[in-house]
């Protein structure tokens, strides 16, 4: 089983709407030979056990699947996956995780078991739960599973009074922070970063150049350009959401925008104090399959978030520097009087990044 989770690791940030899935099949007889294996494909399809089951061929007769996530038993766009696991006349299926879309939720399982298929589940569960948080997040939640990514200094700092913020941390960091990227389906930043940066937020990563998410900014105003380099570079594979109340842009802009292939703009409903409805962005990007979602922003809109509620996991490169009380912080004012109000986290690992040190908390849930 750990050998599947692995293989679903890969799948991570380039499967939605489904699951990342990892499925090992092997034969007991043949002391434990391997005989397939595969992980969900890009952009969902093919699943990991069709995978895995078309190279094991006429092997998988007798074997045993190990498969990270409860097999589809809905029609969609391919057959089920216990269907095609029963034809292929497998002994054993080992299961991480039921699967919590109601379409699913246990019913696969009785189906190998009605099939005469011996199954074990629950096997690395909470491993497994945690591989697909987003998906659940998605299923259960109606929203992303929205992971904060900041790179400041040891006050919490990302950058001068004057702006100044290139680099904080070193290379090895950054290239850490493309690897994030890699792994989840969108990444989101407000316009304020967009005007004051121009970042691309692709992942620029050797060989992951194809990994690079959807971009999502949030403009209220409409203020983004198609100077921008977000934009410039927006393609079908490679889009750009824009969430927008519209309010009050130039004449033709909008219009400007939409005619770019790879730009979608969503309208929105009108801000509040200037700011967009975050649940109503949650919702949206849930409707859209969009499982898990890489928060890489100023400090108004990663308090936004933090405020809202949906923040569930952050992590935070430390530099070994300070700039100080003036500088801009990671996250801005959230109102906090008491330390009762404070939104609660817990770290989960931390390890050195070259010179920097990447730390991982998640959100302590009441």
């Amino acid at each position: 089983m750990q050998i599947a989770l692995g293989l679903a690791r890969r799948g991570l940030g380039n499967t939605h709407p489904n699951p990342a899935v990892g499925c090992v099949l092997v034969r007991p007889d043949q002391n434990n030979r391997v005989i397939g294996r595969g992980w969900t494909q890009a952009g969902g399809r093919p699943h990991a056990e069709t995978v895995a089951l078309e190279q094991a061929g006429d092997h998988a007769n007798g074997a045993t699947a190990y498969v990270t996530l409860e097999p589809c038993c809905h029609h969609g766009e391919t057959p089920p996956c216990s269907d095609a696991l029963i034809a292929a006349g497998i002994k054993r299926a080992v299961i991480a995780l039921e699967d919590p879309d109601p379409r699913v939720s246990g019913r696969s399982i009785a189906r190998l078991m009605e099939s005469g298929i011996h199954v074990t589940a629950d096997v690395c569960m909470a491993e497994a739960a945690w591989l697909n948080s987003g998906f659940i997040s998605r299923i259960a939640l109606n929203r992303p599973y929205f992971t904060l990514k900041t790179a400041t200094t040891l006050d919490g700092k990302t950058a001068t009074a004057t702006g100044h913020s290139q680099w904080i941390t070193g290379p090895e960091a950054r290239a850490a922070g493309h690897g994030l990227r890699a792994t989840h389906d969108a990444v989101l930043t407000g316009i304020g970063t967009v005007l004051a940066d121009d970042p691309m937020l692709n992942c620029r990563l050797a060989g992951c150049e194809v990994r690079s998410p959807i971009r999502v900014v949030l403009d209220a105003g409409l203020s983004i350009t198609t100077d921008h380099a977000m934009v410039r570079s927006a393609t079908p594979d490679m889009p750009v959401w824009i969430f927008t109340s519209g309010e009050d842009p130039p004449p033709g802009h909008a219009e400007a925008l939409a005619d770019i292939d790879g730009v979608h703009i969503i309208a929105s409903p009108q801000p509040v104090s200037g700011h967009l409805d975050l649940k109503f962005v949650a919702t949206c990007l849930a409707g859209e399959g969009i499982n898990r979602v890489l928060i890489e922003s100023g400090g108004a809109v990663a308090a936004s978030f933090v405020a809202a509620g949906l923040i569930d996991e952050i992590v935070w490169f430390h530099a070994a520097s300070l700039i100080g009380g003036d500088g801009k912080s990671a996250i801005a004012r959230l109102g906090v009087d008491t330390l009762e109000q404070a939104p609660m986290f817990e770290r989960i690992s931390a390890r050195q990044v070259g010179a920097d040190m990447m730390e991982t908390y998640v959100t302590k849930r009441q």
